[in-house]
């Protein structure tokens, strides 16, 4: 299918429902630019619902890709518990299973001017922080990095290898985060562990997990656990 034609049937998908509309978050020079195989999920930003957010997964269909279209307004507090309970429910699937089966989120790539897609398939996102535990053990050879994302231009990163924190504030964050930031230490490989306020607009971790997964290499890794907090 043309990409452009591609990108038109989503758009009307996004206005025959009640004339909702779901605004993309943003990002350039995705990596994933093609998806087959596909059933979408919508969640519109509503101001007339409780928590102002509205999920459509009516079309649905658990043997294939999810692309979850969320809009970019929506903050993870009112959005995280809908893409959790998506989640849960492809995992959960006891008949129609397909292994292979992935999920992405819908971006606006804006270099192309059509969409992007960034998968999400193994994230385990944890709302519960009082409750968590965590049983895996402790790896000498790896170098955790923890990044704690408070607002839209301020993060904390505690890298307790190196012994040392690092704040930053006012600036775009792929300035800081850098090859040589994730460059491997020694003979150690990176594992990023990663934590986002609450607050944070859903366009603003789009745009975090995008940067950061750019400058990850072969040495290092993302951790599937992300904390909402």
């Amino acid at each position: 299918m043309n990409r452009y034609l591609y990108l038109l049937l989503f758009l009307l998908i996004f206005t025959c429902n009640n004339e909702r509309i779901v605004q993309l978050p943003e990002i350039e020079n995705a990596e994933i630019t093609e998806v087959l195989d596909v059933s979408p999920a919508y969640i519109f930003y509503d101001e007339t619902q409780p928590d102002s957010t509205l999920l459509n997964r009516r079309n649905l269909i658990s043997t294939t890709n999810w692309l979850v279209n969320v809009d970019k307004r929506l903050t993870l507090r009112q959005a995280i518990p809908h893409i959790k309970f998506l989640q849960d429910k492809k995992r959960n699937a006891e008949m129609h299973k397909n292994e292979e089966a992935k999920n992405y989120f819908t971006c606006n790539d804006t270099s192309i001017k059509n969409l992007g897609f960034i998968e999400f398939t193994n994230v385990n996102y944890v709302i519960d922080i009082d409750t968590y535990t965590n049983n895996e053990p402790v790896n000498t050879n790896i170098r955790t990095i923890y990044i704690h994302f408070l607002k839209s231009d301020v993060f904390i990163i505690d890298d307790f290898f190196e012994g040392k924190q690092i704040k930053s504030e006012g600036f775009e964050m792929k300035i800081h985060f850098n090859e040589n930031f994730f460059a491997p230490y020694r003979n150690h490989k990176n594992e990023i562990e990663l934590s986002f306020d609450e607050r944070l607009s859903f366009q603003k971790y789009i745009e975090i997990k995008h940067n950061i997964m750019n400058f990850t290499n072969d040495m290092s890794i993302i951790n599937n656990e992300e904390f909402i907090y």
